[in-house]
């Protein structure tokens, strides 16, 4: 048999084979709005829609089997029927267990043959087996359009079954969506069965419903508290107008011994087609959906289904104390809704209003995806960085009601991950603001003007509602200086003087709060000495790169701002502690191969001011523990790697930061970890290959950092993408591979890079490795663009505008075509890095579809 073909107009970054495809969980929703993965076998797995994750929760009705799962019918002419779950083989792992496979819909006939591709958010699954006259694949997807949060924030997996004929004769073909609905459903562990029980469920019902442009099953439950986080609603449609049959329940669902399933597939494999029947009402009723399509020979046709969802009552991360409540009617000051849910009535106006925009949204989504995976980057960045775009749509990422977003640092298997959209973790992603700037700068707004105190302490991890922001009390060093740092970029990328103007005091408040008494400077040098906690959920005591190299960015970043807006007393501040810190650590810290911790510790607890210590490190504040001290830590220069995705020039000695890069590499990088101890989190085992958190190749503190001898993926690509900016291309890319060949789909989710939970936000710093191989600048600021002087097609976005940019090397100089392909772009400068640039006399605005080409001359 042929390989069943892929979308030829959906592109394809990675192809998995069967022998890949067990940890393969795509996940299909919008931002904000959670989601249900495709599995790489082609099933649904990971229902994490309703307000929470759900990591391997599937729900299950019945006690044997009843997943939710798509089927095939099929009959050739004259031949006999085929009917198949659409699915492929059952992945060894999951053959054994207390009774029997513990693999969802395990005794259904499945497809024997199976791939996935994808190009996210596209996934593709291929089914195909010889007993079996059709082949399937499987289209899926939910919209993702830069600089259109809208659009990029709707509850629907699209789900469209292809089926292809590969007989001569004409078949009679049908594909079956069975869904339960579970809303309100808990799981249990039933230790006989070695399953999850569930339970919970009150008088849910469904409902065969018409409307514009759908037609299928509405969800709903008529006895979950409204006010319930897992009330709300679910629909399971399609767009097709005709062949179409249901079932609302399904008969004997409640029975023991497995025939409601047999009843069901004894239906529907009997003609394809569907019949409604009497059933005694269940609280978790399973509902059937299908649509049955004539095949011609070697002809195929396409069924399209739409999971729509509509789950509302989201409540805080920061619990009120128990009996708080406030007055009126709503008496829940704990509810902070979800956004998303304010665009539509419930599910079933979901799928109403998305059906007739439906070819629109795929083809901006397609758009999208074909310019940035045809643009030449390395492989492996593409991948990084497009598929690490999956957690904005994860339940690690929420907006409330208001629109304003909001994130955890990952997900665990059933809640969030360390709330409070920690400053130190989400300082190293880049993702947000460069493809959904309003986004970034709803982040800026909620730090500086929410979460800033008067005297200008930034509690690291913010409370909700908003009246509670500052509440958590513990002030973060790195945290605080790089948000100083991203509110630079994001006015930079913006042009949004508004928005700089109406939080520039708090800003200067939360730089100026370096210099408190027992503060992180409190000497006022351009050194951080004092207590700096930091995203090793320690305290360090004393100079350090990483701590130092974040402030030097921060005070750069304020210089700047503060000569914009004619602030110049404070910008000479900036500006002075900046060269004296910089002359500082370059003397002092930097050991000939890297730079070092000199560790110093408190005279006592008194020196240490309020609001800057933990309860995570060291109790003894004059003998401190988990210090980094002469280690070579991966990120130490982390605040340099973000001032050059600021364009902020550097921090450091050039050559210092260079010899660092190769020292990190020479001493954090191995080829295996078979003879590697690691007293933490396991992220890399065996051969693989990647970058120590730290390595200590002259001597080691009795207690290091905790996290030391680690490997998380957001680190390993700060320091890989620091590396491609200082030129050390080969280095940073062998970095990026390494991480990358740990996700291939047997070991790992190619869409799950995990440190502290699931889809963790700091692993979209691979967005970075972009900007960094394009050399890719702009600023609304100025109207100037800048890329790297290479030929080829690149692609670009601002958070606010993306497109393409096109180099071809001319005799003397180079021609560069710049395409806008969504929003509008105003230029006033155009450069190409080491060549020259275009000034326009008058500002060029390129809407889009627009373009322009310049000679720029050498």
């Amino acid at each position: 048999m042929t390989a069943v073909p892929t979308r030829e107009d959906w592109p394809v970054l990675r192809r998995y084979d069967l022998d890949h495809l067990a940890r393969i969980a795509l996940p299909l929703g919008g931002i904000g709005t959670g989601t249900v993965s495709l599995g790489g076998r082609g099933d649904l797995r990971d229902w994490e829609i309703a307000n929470r994750p759900a990591k391997g929760y599937t729900p299950r009705p019945l006690r044997f089997g009843g997943e939710p799962f798509f089927a095939l019918y099929a009959r050739p002419a004259g031949g006999q029927a085929v009917t198949r779950v659409i699915e492929g083989p059952i992945e060894r792992s999951a053959y054994e267990g207390p009774m029997g496979s513990v693999a969802a819909n395990h005794g259904l006939p499945r497809f024997s043959r199976c791939a996935f591709a994808a190009a996210y958010p596209l996934g593709q699954v291929t089914l195909s087996d010889p007993e079996v006259p059709v082949d399937v694949r499987i289209e899926a997807y939910n919209p993702l359009v830069p600089a259109d949060t809208e659009a990029s924030g709707i509850p629907v997996a699209v789900l469209r079954y292809v089926l292809i004929n590969r007989t001569d004769e004409p078949i009679e073909a049908s594909v079956c969506g069975s869904i339960l609905n579970y809303l309100g459903m808990e799981r249990t562990l039933d230790l006989h069965l070695g399953r999850f029980r569930y339970s919970g469920a009150q008088a849910n019902r469904n409902e065969f419903r018409e409307g514009q442009g759908v037609r299928g099953i509405s969800m709903w439950s008529g006895g979950l508290d409204p006010k319930a986080e897992a009330w709300g609603t679910l629909a399971l449609t399609t767009t097709a107008s005709e062949g179409i049959s249901y079932r609302t329940v399904w008969p004997d669902q409640a029975e023991r011994w497995g025939q409601a399933m047999l009843r069901f597939w004894d239906d529907f494999g009997e003609d394809g087609i569907l019949t409604e029947c009497a059933a005694e009402a269940v609280d978790a009723p399973m509902a059937s959906l299908a649509v049955k399509v004539n095949l011609e020979p070697g002809a195929s046709e396409q069924i399209t289904f739409l999971l729509t969802w509509h789950f509302p009552n989201r409540y805080t991360w920061t619990p009120s104390p128990e009996g708080t409540c406030c007055q009126g009617d709503c008496c829940d000051p704990d509810l902070i809704g979800n956004y998303y849910t304010t665009q539509y009535a419930d599910a079933w106006d979901v799928a109403q209003k998305i059906a007739p925009v439906l070819a629109e949204l795929e083809s901006r989504t397609v758009a999208f995806v074909r310019a940035f995976s045809e643009s030449d980057l390395p492989e492996e960045v593409k991948e990084a960085a497009l598929f690490n775009l999956s957690t904005l749509r994860t339940q690690t990422c929420f907006r409330t009601a208001d629109g304003r977003f909001y994130g955890w640092e990952g997900s665990c298997d059933g809640e969030g991950c360390c709330y409070g959209s920690c400053t130190h973790v989400w300082n190293y992603e880049q993702a947000t603001a460069f493809l959904y700037g309003d986004l970034a700068k709803s982040m800026r707004e909620v730090e500086f003007a929410h979460a800033t105190r008067d005297n200008g302490h930034m509690s690291f991890r913010v409370n909700l509602p908003l009246d509670r922001a500052s509440e958590m009390g513990v002030a973060a060093a790195d945290g605080q200086m790089g948000c100083i740092l991203k509110m630079y970029r994001d006015w930079q990328l913006s042009g949004d003087d508004e928005m700089l103007r109406g939080l520039w005091a708090q800003v200067k408040k939360a730089l100026a709060f370096c210099w408190i008494e027992g503060g992180w400077d409190a000497d006022q040098d351009g050194v951080m000495e004092g207590c700096q906690h930091n995203t090793m959920d320690v305290e360090y005591y004393g100079p350090n790169p990483q701590m130092g190299s974040w402030y030097l960015g921060a005070l750069r970043a304020a210089e700047e701002m503060a000569r914009y807006l004619g602030d110049d007393r404070f910008a000479h501040t900036c500006r002075d502690l900046f060269e004296r810190g910089k002359a500082w650590l370059d003397d002092n810290l930097f050991n000939g191969e890297y730079y070092v911790h000199q560790v110093r510790p408190a005279q006592g607890e008194g020196d240490v001011a309020p609001g800057l210590r933990s309860s995570m490190g060291a109790t003894d504040v004059r003998q401190p523990d988990y210090q980094l001290g002469a280690g070579c830590l991966v990120d130490q220069l982390v605040g340099q790697y973000l001032a050059h995705v600021c364009g902020l020039g550097y921090l450091l000695e050039p050559a210092h930061v260079q010899r660092t890069l190769k020292s990190i590499l020479k001493y954090n990088y191995r080829e295996g970890f078979h003879g590697h101890f690691n007293c933490s989190r396991s992220y890399v085992l065996g051969d693989e290959a990647g970058l120590l958190m730290a390595s200590y190749p002259k001597e080691r503190p009795a207690h290091p950092f905790p996290y030391y001898t680690e490997v998380m993926t957001g680190f390993e690509y700060a320091a890989a993408v620091h590396m491609l900016y200082e030129g050390q291309v080969d280095d940073g890319l062998r970095c990026i591979r390494a991480i990358r060949e740990r996700y291939d789909g047997l070991k790992r989710n190619p869409f799950d890079e995990a440190e502290c939970g699931h889809h963790y936000a700091r692993a979209m710093a691979s967005w970075a490795a972009v900007l960094a191989l394009t050399g890719f600048h702009y600023s609304a600021v100025t109207g100037s663009m800048t890329f790297s002087a290479q030929e080829g097609q690149h692609f670009w976005s601002n958070g606010y505008a993306w497109g393409t940019c096109r180099q071809r090397a001319l005799a003397n100089g180079m021609e560069a075509t710049l395409q806008v392909l969504h929003g509008s772009l105003t230029l006033r400068r155009f450069e190409l890095t080491g060549i020259g640039g275009v000034s326009m006399d008058e500002p060029l605005t390129l809407r889009q579809g627009g373009s322009a080409s310049w000679h720029v001359e050498s």
